[in-house]
């Protein structure tokens, strides 16, 4: 008997006929996307129907003072509303002009689209237990409006469109005799004519008499969010937006636990007799999460036309932290998050790995290759003997060496741009240095996106005692490497395969596991191969680190990248070398485009092949990510197999010795 969606939205019960539900997910109705202007029309391919499914798109400018667009679905293309501003609808004809089924477009509006300047687009689509947009006439009376909302609205944005009016807020943390502006700092006020002293329900919300909610013959729309409603994700059940408050402390600021890693949120101080910005914050500008102090947000204020500035603040897989430097004193705020997706597992390569190689320009350049959102860069020289860069989102201009036990290093304008990560499907480039960008040199870039059972990045700060780290690969991750950011130190690099072996290498390092012996046993924590920085067998959603500087030094902050097997996606994996032609079934159906390869019994370097080099029958160009050598071209040590990779007969005992053992990454 198939799924069926039960009254209201997408949770599940497995009875009843008709057709089987089909699950939801939070890339399917959010996006954030930023781009640059062109001065001339331009879509923006987002993967969320708006044409068919309705919703809104709320787009800022990030490098100029622009004021916040806010379309809608309800009211149409080229009708435009402010945050910032208490001004009636407008019509603007060279803004949002069209909605489509995999994003909008816009025009050459100023506010929209200026030649070279960045703007960042935040589109909600309608969608049960998520987000509802409404419009209505005012009739002057106490009344109610209905919503399909399928769960009781946590926060609602109303806003008269057709003279002057405050954007006036209700949210679930407030009385419903309480309301907040958002196009002003006000603190909170208290009305009962705004929600005629009535809480929301499920089917619909209640408004009183004032002209900026319900003026007789005033028109009106009203954003409608959802809290903790279920609904998402294969069995129906998973949150992926949290309407909620907060208290800071006085010196301390505050750490907001959501369940989920956010990638959006907005709030503001909510006392009755302080005033405050609304900010607004997202995982995709580029968080500068500094590897010494509280991370650096980009940020903007809801009620303000002002450019991007920046927040003291941090994400982490169940939340965030706001520091007390923007948060005065003990206060309570309310706020809305939105989950991080994606939330499907993928199933090709190609949607969550990129691979290019380029020549250097030795001017400012972006690098690009990666189906959808870049979280993940490596970037080698293959030519010169240079460092490798490793970069991430979520550290923003922050990167670390794999060959190298360097901290962290805040990049050059020479190596990354000063936002290098303005660009969605890859990483801004600096100009001039070997290990980026140098003219005439030849380079090899890998990018990353972070998805459900492939692969996850993790920052954290150590505790000094064993602990776990919550990460959301949602299944167990087969193969972690940990970097300590604030100092220097050697990379760790763990493999783990069945319910109880894992194996501890060193990224920078030839060096074999744990001191010799792969596949250390969990269950005998005696001997010197145990503790090499990871303390138990990781699940899918912790990994537990040890008290070791490797991994878990107090007051220390560390990067993981977590890697697991997906199925026709990418594989972790072993083998036992043979010294002989050998087949490695990675259960792909058009090859491998990506191999990395570590002996574990013995020393060996950390070998790196790729389809944009070549993986060929004949000669395949290697580089080697413990070491800042340039590429080897002169070799034959993999070959070409539909369902993986292929060991050449010719390889040496680094790659292929008899009896030895081997571990291995494949990406197809």
């Amino acid at each position: 008997m198939p799924l069926q969606a039960t009254s209201g939205a997408a949770s599940y019960d497995a009875f009843g006929g008709g057709g089987a539900a089909v699950p939801q997910y939070i890339e399917d109705v959010f996006s954030t996307w930023l781009y640059t202007g062109t001065g001339a029309s331009q879509t923006i391919t987002n993967s969320i129907d708006l044409s068919t499914k309705g919703g809104l798109t709320w787009i800022k400018g990030r490098s100029g003072a622009t004021g916040h667009r806010f379309t809608d679905t309800a009211r149409g293309v080229t009708k435009s509303l402010e945050s910032n501003s208490t001004a009636a609808e407008v019509t603007e004809s060279t803004g949002l002009t069209a909605f489509g089924t995999t994003g909008f477009t816009i025009g050459a509006d100023a506010d929209y689209n200026t030649s070279a300047a960045t703007y960042a687009s935040w589109t909600f689509r309608k969608q049960p237990k998520f987000f509802d947009v409404v419009t209505y006439t005012g009739t002057g009376a106490n009344r109610t409006i209905s919503h399909s909302l399928g769960s009781v609205p946590a926060c609602i944005m109303v806003k008269r469109t057709d003279t002057t009016a405050d954007w006036q807020v209700y949210h679930r943390s407030l009385a419903n005799t309480q309301y907040l502006v958002l196009n002003t700092t006000a603190a909170v006020a208290t009305g009962a004519t705004r929600w005629n002293s009535t809480t929301p329900t499920s089917t619909e919300f209640s408004l009183g008499t004032d002209t900026t909610v319900n003026a007789s013959g005033g028109t009106y729309v009203a954003y409608i969010f959802a809290h903790n409603a279920g609904g998402f994700g294969l069995a129906g059940t998973d949150n992926v937006i949290s309407c909620g408050t907060f208290t800071s402390t006085a010196g301390g600021g505050a750490n907001v636990t959501l369940g989920f890693e956010p990638q959006w949120i907005l709030f503001k101080r909510s006392n009755s007799s302080l005033t405050a910005n609304w900010w607004i914050i997202d995982n995709t500008r580029g968080w500068s999460l500094s590897a010494t102090a509280t991370g650096s947000a980009p940020s903007f204020f809801a009620e303000s036309s002002a450019a991007e500035s920046a927040l003291a603040a941090s994400l982490n897989s169940t939340g965030f932290k706001v520091d007390a430097s923007n948060l005065a004193g003990s206060a309570p705020h309310i706020y809305i998050a939105i989950r991080r997706g994606p939330m499907k597992v993928p199933t090709s390569g190609t949607s969550v790995f990129g691979l290019s190689a380029r020549t250097g320009t030795g001017a400012n350049a972006t690098v690009t290759g990666s189906a959808g959102v870049t979280d993940l860069a490596i970037i080698k020289n293959r030519g010169t003997n240079a460092l490798s860069v490793s970069a991430s989102r979520l550290t923003g201009t922050g990167y670390v060496v794999t060959s190298s036990t360097a901290a962290e290093v805040a990049a050059a304008v020479s190596e990354l741009q000063a936002n290098p990560w303005d660009v969605m499907d890859g990483v801004k480039v600096g100009t001039t240095s070997a290990m980026t960008n140098a003219s005439a040199n030849t380079f090899i870039n890998y990018l990353f996106k972070r998805a459900p059972s492939f692969m996850d990045v993790v920052c954290y700060t150590g505790t000094g005692s064993a602990t776990t780290v919550t990460h959301n690969l949602t299944v167990m991750p087969e193969l972690i490497f940990v970097k300590l950011r604030s100092t220097g130190q050697n990379w760790f690099a763990g493999t783990q395969f069945g319910a109880t072996k894992y194996s501890g290498l060193s990224l920078n390092s030839t060096a074999a596991s744990g001191g010799g012996a792969q596949n250390t046993d969990y269950t005998s924590a005696t001997g010197s191969n145990f503790n090499y920085g990871m303390g138990a067998q990781p699940t899918s959603s912790t990994f537990t680190i040890d008290a070791t500087t490797l991994t878990n030094s107090n007051g220390n902050t560390y990067i993981a990248y977590l890697f697991a097997t997906c199925a026709g996606v990418s594989k972790v994996g072993s083998y036992t070398g043979t010294a002989a032609t050998l087949q490695v079934d990675c259960g792909f159906s058009a090859g491998a485009r990506f191999v990395l390869i570590k002996r574990t019994d013995s020393t060996g370097d950390w070998y790196v092949w790729d389809t944009a080099r070549g993986i060929v029958s004949g000669n395949d160009p290697y580089l080697l990510l413990n070491d800042r050598a340039a590429e080897v071209t002169s070799t034959d040590y993999i070959d070409t197999s539909s369902a993986g990779f292929e060991i050449s007969s010719t390889a040496p005992a680094a790659i292929n010795a008899s009896g030895g053992t081997f571990i291995f990454l494949a990406i197809a």
